[in-house]
């Protein structure tokens, strides 16, 4: 682990306790309709509440929420300028390989491009953007045991080509 990070008074932090987890983004998106289309529509996701036209929540599994959806600040919208600051992607992880397969399986058939697909030997990742072109990556995890590793032990991730042909088989 790189502890090369100081706190602000010069002293090594604590680690963050390991039970914690990211437990939702909220976008601001140009039309709602069309962003749930998308993640609900494509993605498979479920709408747990709406505000109106402004605003909904979503989630998979019964969850309060995974992703907030808005347009409060950002009805009509357009998506930031590239070499703005902002959010690169976000990532939304599936249970199993099979999960991962489906969601190829939903964006092939509702003709969404993908920006990408990799092998990161943690993992196995699919790149694309939603309707306001935000970064979204589809991914699943490998177990903890098969992650690659250096010789010392420490985590040695890769980029590789991920074989969607492979992934399509699947079931």
């Amino acid at each position: 682990m790189n502890t090369n990070v100081n706190t602000p008074d010069g002293q090594t932090p604590r680690p963050i306790d390991a039970g914690v987890r990211i437990g939702h983004v909220h976008l601001k998106v140009a039309d709602l309709d069309r962003a749930l289309a998308f993640y609900c529509g494509v993605l498979g996701f479920e709408v747990t509440q709406r505000y109106g036209r402004q605003a909904a929540f979503i989630s998979a599994g019964g969850y309060h929420h995974h992703i907030g959806l808005n347009t409060w600040e950002s009805a009509g919208g357009k998506p930031p300028a590239p070499g703005s600051t902002g959010l690169y992607h976000l990532a939304i992880l599936y249970p199993t390989r099979a999960a991962l397969a489906d969601a190829l399986r939903r964006l092939l058939a509702a003709g969404v491009e993908l920006d990408g697909a990799s092998d990161h030997g943690v993992s196995e990742a699919l790149y694309l953007r939603d309707p306001d072109q935000n970064g979204v990556e589809l991914y699943w995890d490998r177990p903890p045991e098969e992650w690659p590793r250096d010789r010392n032990g420490n985590l040695a991730m890769t980029t590789q080509r991920l074989d969607l042909r492979d992934l399509l088989a699947t079931t």
